[in-house]
């Protein structure tokens, strides 16, 4: 595969974490103009965080090493140890940070059950406890995923966000975005940065997925959050110095990269479509197949030029980026169907 100046033995569709920087992303990266960013002094960083914030409708934002850090952040913000947070059962924060939650902030999880992750305001109601008295766990925060990993790629239909938020504010429950890939619900779905972000009081989006940029995650509030959060940063050892590097690399992609996922979601349906997966069920750019058997089909796959992640007992999964052009989907979907499932 030749991609912009690159030259890779294989197709590798395992995650969207996989990209490299362009050439020109480099280049940004390499005139940035940088500083200590923990005495809050990286010119790069801070207009980050501004840009970030105002597209997203929010008042400041954080700079964070990796997507996980930028979740746990959000969430210890909003609830308290001993305090219960709910979520999705296949949700990230449940599924893929090691039980973070727990270990550094002493929070517990319910989760609710969904189809493909698609959110369901009564499955919510039905398992909250928002004043739930001396003796049980009251929930005090909400997860959303959007676009939701596991669940394909899936864009959360606005009017059930709307539904939950509006159960929230009844209550007194704060709600958590994990939007770590929101560039492609917003390409997807045409819905506006704001609307998508709007009625949160934390946000997670991820600059090193779809974007393509090499590292990192900005977690968006208010001010007053923002600070407490760049405190417990510093605490858990997220305090980096000339930051400004990296955030070159994340302003280029936020910049140049966002209405190109538009390819990368056409890109999916090819795949789905040579794996029998209905491409009208693929949201955005990741693709969930069943095969027999995945460690086999990923062996196979893998000595015939193309990388796929084993995700369950009969499940793999494929993510296309920026460094999968059309003709590399092409190529990859024509591998993958010719393989035993």
């Amino acid at each position: 595969m030749r991609r912009r100046g690159y030259r890779c033995p294989v197709i590798d569709l395992r995650s969207d974490t996989v990209t490299r920087p362009t050439p020109a992303m480099r280049r940004a990266m390499v005139d940035a103009e940088v500083g200590d960013d923990v005495f809050g002094e990286d010119p790069e960083t801070t207009a980050l965080e501004q840009e970030v914030a105002a597209l997203l409708g929010h008042e400041a934002g954080l700079f964070t090493p990796s997507g996980s850090m930028a979740n746990q952040l959000g969430l210890r913000l909003l609830v308290g140890p001993g305090e219960e947070l709910l979520a999705d059962v296949q949700a990230h924060v449940v599924r893929a940070e090691l039980g973070a939650a727990a270990v550094f902030s002493g929070i517990t999880t319910r989760t609710w059950a969904s189809d493909r992750g698609r959110l369901v305001a009564d499955a919510v109601r039905a398992i909250a406890e928002p004043n739930a008295g001396a003796y049980s766990v009251s929930t005090t925060a909400i997860a959303v995923e959007n676009t939701h990993n596991f669940g394909g790629g899936t864009v959360q239909p606005v009017a059930e966000v709307r539904a939950v938020q509006e159960f929230a504010r009844e209550h007194g429950i704060g709600l958590h975005l994990d939007g770590a890939r929101l560039w492609n619900a917003h390409v997807a779905s045409g819905t506006p940065f704001p609307d998508l972000a709007s009625g949160f009081d934390t946000v997670s989006v991820c600059m090193s997925k779809g974007l393509g940029a090499p590292v990192g995650s900005v977690l968006v509030g208010s001010a007053d959050r923002i600070a407490a959060a760049r405190i417990w940063r510093k605490r858990y050892g997220g305090g980096m110095r000339q930051t400004g590097i990296l955030a070159a690399g994340a302003r280029y992609a936020l910049h140049e990269h966002v209405d190109r996922l538009a390819e990368d979601h056409a890109n999916a349906r090819v795949l789905a479509a040579a794996l029998d997966v209905d491409p009208e069920s693929v949201d955005t750019n990741i693709v969930f197949a069943q095969v027999s058997d995945p460690d086999t089909f990923v062996a196979a796959a893998e000595a015939a030029g193309v990388r796929v992640m084993r995700l369950g007992r009969t499940t793999v999964r494929l993510v296309t980026h920026l460094d999968v052009s059309a003709e590399d989907a092409a190529r990859a979907a024509e591998v993958l169907a010719a393989l035993p499932r």
